[in-house]
Parts: structure tokens; C-alpha cells; sequence
């Protein structure tokens, strides 16, 4: 009797878990076959060019006739950073007295400056942060003119834009062409979406480039004709993105007639980076609308 007892029981229990079982794999099939997660749209953008990529493998992750080469303006700028960042056995504290000739250029090209005073030592530092935050052709003269070769100062601002051709070949880049250090081109002066966002990456990997990059605001120190110290008014990151989109590293604006409302951008989130960059957009707001709208969208691709 109790043989047939336990006999039952078992019976039950088996029973019991065979229909656990098949609950368990209906539901586990249940949550295969469940509706897929929402899409991420691509979103629309009104800038003429414009890519995003995964900076950690160069993945693409949008693109707007990202190999169509366009006018750069400034964002030509990190180029000459770069190069100059490049130079062996580079000094930052190196200070280059201001010449004439810099002052004038951006005045005859009604050109954005960094103000920078005749007769003044800056360092190359204090230079590239007026070349990179207000956009100082005046600065980006003067490093050309320092980190050129040549025994006249236009041979040596023309050597320098050949090393910034340079490095544009050493990065692989065949759609991206300088003929000016600061983007006021002669009509040879264009790169795309693609290269930019490359160059761009390329140059975050140096420390000084993403200090630099990532500041909002930078007041020089300089030494006047006299050895004086002459403190500088402040100068202002141009990237609007710095102060409204979380995450923001980067890098620079662009803009000019022929060029239109240009960024290159890059932003960090949950230890991913998107880099990417919008050119020919139609204003200074458009254009952060145009990398915002990309950066979502990059971070949503990857996750």
C-alpha cells in the first residue's frame, strides 16, 4: 500500500515538472520571439555633409556624403595643431614674438583672431589655445610661420602647409587637400566629413590637443616689448556643444562664405566616444542642432 502510494506520488511529480518544463520553454520562446526593440531612426540633418564613427575602431555610424569634399574654414585648424603638435622634441614654453604681418593678415581678411598685441612673447601653448578656442588666424599664422622651414616667412608658411599635406597622406586621406594654415583658402583648401572626423581622431590622441580642445575658457599671460605681463582678455571656445550637450570634448567650429557653418564634435558617454563632424550647415545653430541629433544618434547605436 504504501508502495502504490509513493508510486502515485512520484508519478505526480514528474508530471509536475515536465509541465514546468514546457512552461519554462514557452516562455523562454515567448521571450525570443517578443517584438524586437525600437529601432533607432536615422535621424535627418541639414548640414550638406556629414559622418559619425565609433572613435574606439573607426566604425562608421552615419554618413552624409561623407566622401564629398567640401570646403573646410576653420575647422582646418586642427590640422595645424596637429602639426604642430607633431614636431619633435616640441617645447610649449617656447615663446614666438608677435610680428606685424600677423596682425595685418587678419585685418585685410576681416579674419576671426585671437587679438594677439605686435611685439608680445606668447608660448606655442598660449597659441594654440588662441587658435583653437577663438579661432585666431592671427595665432595660426604665427605658427606656421615658427614651425615652417624656409629662410623668408612666406617659404616658410608654404613649407608648413605642405607638412599639413603631408600628414593628411600619412593618415590615408585622398579626398582632403590644404592650401592655407588657418582654412582662408585659395580655392584648394577642402577636405570631407570622412577625413576630417579622422584627422580629428587622430589628433584627440595627443593630451595637449584634448586639454586644449575641451576648454571653455583660457586667459593668456603674455610678455610685452618691455617684460611686462600683459594678461590677455579671456578667450571663448567657439564650441557651443561644450556648454549644452553632456559629454562634449570637443573639437572645433568652422565657418566662411564658401564654407557654410562647419563642426567637427566628439563626446563621451559610458566610456564610448563619437566623433564625427557636419559641413556646409546654414548656421551656428543649425549646425549644433545637426551634431547633437548625430552624436544621439551614434550613442544609441552603439548602445
Amino acid at each position: 500500500m504504501i508502495t502504490g502510494i509513493k508510486g502515485t506520488r512520484t508519478s505526480r511529480l514528474r508530471r509536475a515538472a515536465a509541465v514546468a518544463v514546457t512552461s519554462g520553454a514557452l516562455l523562454a520562446t515567448g521571450a525570443l520571439t517578443a517584438a524586437p526593440a525600437q529601432a533607432v531612426t536615422t535621424p535627418s540633418i541639414v548640414a550638406k555633409g556629414g559622418y559619425v564613427m565609433n572613435n574606439a575602431n573607426n566604425s562608421t555610424l552615419f554618413n552624409k556624403k561623407m566622401d564629398t569634399p567640401l570646403s573646410t574654414g576653420s575647422t582646418t585648424k586642427i590640422m595645424t595643431a596637429k602639426v604642430v603638435l607633431a614636431q619633435s622634441n616640441l617645447n610649449l614654453d617656447k615663446q614666438v614674438v608677435i610680428q606685424k604681418a600677423y596682425s595685418d593678415y587678419v585685418v585685410a581678411h576681416n579674419a576671426s583672431q585671437a587679438h594677439l598685441i605686435v611685439g608680445d612673447k606668447v608660448t606655442v601653448r598660449q597659441l594654440l589655445y588662441g587658435l583653437m578656442l577663438p579661432s585666431g588666424c592671427d595665432a595660426a599664422y604665427a605658427l606656421a610661420d615658427t614651425y615652417g622651414s624656409g629662410s623668408t616667412r612666406a617659404a616658410r608658411v608654404s613649407n608648413f602647409i605642405g607638412k599639413m599635406n603631408t600628414a593628411a597622406k600619412n593618415l590615408g586621406l585622398k579626398n582632403t587637400h590644404f592650401d592655407s594654415f588657418d582654412g582662408i583658402g585659395n580655392g584648394n583648401n577642402y577636405s570631407t566629413p570622412r577625413d576630417l572626423t579622422l584627422i580629428a581622431s587622430s589628433a584627440m590622441k595627443n593630451s595637449t590637443f584634448r586639454t586644449v580642445v575641451k576648454t571653455k575658457s583660457y586667459t593668456a599671460k603674455t610678455v610685452t616689448k618691455t617684460g611686462s605681463i600683459r594678461t590677455m582678455v579671456p578667450w571663448t571656445n567657439t564650441n557651443g556643444l561644450l556648454s549644452s550637450y553632456s559629454g562634449t570634448i570637443g573639437v572645433k567650429t568652422g565657418s566662411g562664405p564658401e564654407a557654410g557653418y562647419c563642426l567637427v564634435f566628439a563626446a563621451t558617454r559610458n566610456n564610448k566616444t563619437v566623433i564625427g563632424t557636419v559641413l556646409a550647415s546654414t548656421s551656428i545653430p543649425q549646425r549644433e542642432a545637426d551634431a547633437k541629433k548625430l552624436l544621439d544618434y551614434g550613442f544609441a547605436k552603439l548602445g
